[in-house]
């Protein structure tokens, strides 16, 4: 009867997220995923109240989910979003491959977001064996291979101008190229990337260079993206090395988990947090790579961190608002005015809490069998 309950209410947390996805596409009319809804905007520039514009970088993993959704849930109406998700981004792509942002750069690729977009590429490729997708998702591994630099850091065309370690979440999505069209010169880069992170791995099993600039705190979001990465690619190549670092850093970030599932929002490389507010991408984040932990080891330390962030999270889903802009939504912070995108809603947020949820909703039915 616990079992069919917590089923219940996980299922229907993921349908309010799920649905509150449908509408971040349906807001926006090129068939991308809105930035997400915003309670602040800019005067004379595109960062308005309410819905926002379609967001390259993020399009394309929650392009990557509804890819999953449809084999998982057996509906293709899903796999025609992630469809109409990638067919947009085949048009925003440049002539070198990349992608870009363009509220930082016009034409000019970064990265991170060009990484985040391989990812629905190669999905998209999975789902339909159409090769223009194969093609585009060879053209921005490439790019990232040639801005690579000798030591294994991407350090050129990067957000803010400056070397990113959470970049470890783009070396997997070159990996997860490299699974589809085998190809070991995508293989080496990510490797090279992935063992450069394990350098800014510091004595106290916190990451150097996480944040958004130079000596910046890190969120838990960037966190996680730098622990996601090392955990996916050592599970893809089989190293050891990597994924040792990942569960290090995972239970290093767990030892500021408290009972209630509350994460601290950003913690800094000594160890310092800030308790102030919860970033609630990165408790969702954090829930999955727990999770994951779980299931490679069989350890229920994991499995608790896990359950408690994802408590906390969903906790504070907006299942009760009568503006479609909000309801199913995860907020960027917990409170909603804290330091990670404040006052909004943002889509990768919403994003992580249904891959958390889903994840959870495999591990009750895989119990209940």
């Amino acid at each position: 009867m616990q079992l069919n309950c917590a089923f219940e209410y996980i299922s229907m947390r993921r349908q309010f997220a799920v649905d509150w996805l449908i509408r971040a596409q349906d807001a926006t009319p090129d068939g991308g995923f809105s930035y997400g809804y915003y309670f602040r905007g800019v005067p004379f520039t595109r960062m308005k109240f309410g819905w926002r514009e379609s967001y390259i970088e993020t399009t394309g993993y929650i392009a990557e989910a509804f890819f999953d959704l449809a084999a998982r849930r057996q509906d293709e109406s899903y796999g025609e979003r992630a469809l109409r998700a990638a067919n947009w981004l085949l048009t925003r792509q440049n002539e070198d491959g990349s992608f870009s942002n363009d509220r930082y750069t016009q034409n000019e690729g970064i990265v991170f977001d060009t990484g985040q977009v391989l990812f629905g590429l190669v999905a998209a490729f999975k789902h339909t064996d159409e090769e223009e997708y194969l093609t585009a998702a060879r053209r921005a591994a490439d790019w990232l291979v040639q801005k690579l630099d000798p030591d294994g850091a991407w350090r050129r065309n990067t957000h803010n101008s400056c070397v990113h370690t959470y970049n470890t979440r783009t070396a997997w999505a070159v990996l997860e190229l490299s699974r589809v069209y085998p190809n070991s010169y995508y293989e080496l880069a990510a490797r090279k990337n992935l063992d450069w992170a394990l350098t800014q791995l510091n004595g106290t099993d916190l990451f150097e260079n996480c944040g958004f600039t130079p000596g910046d705190t890190a969120f838990t979001h960037t966190i996680a993206y730098a622990i996601r990465g090392l955990l996916e690619g050592g599970l893809i190549l089989g190293d050891q090395n990597f994924l040792g670092a990942a569960q290090r850093a995972a239970h290093r970030v767990a030892e500021y988990l408290r009972k209630d599932g509350f994460l601290p929002g950003d913690i800094n490389e000594n160890g310092g947090a800030n308790t102030r507010y919860a970033c609630l991408t990165g408790n969702c984040q954090m829930a999955i790579i727990w999770y994951k932990l779980f299931e490679e080891t069989g350890d229920r330390f994991w499995l608790e961190c896990a359950d408690a962030a994802l408590s906390f999270a969903s906790h504070h889903q907006n299942t009760g608002s009568k503006n479609q802009g909000v309801r199913g939504a995860l907020a960027g912070s917990y409170p909603f005015w804290g330091k990670y995108t404040p006052l909004a809603y943002p889509n990768w947020a919403t994003k992580f809490l249904l891959e958390a949820l889903l994840q959870k909703e495999a591990l009750i039915l895989r119990e209940q069998n």
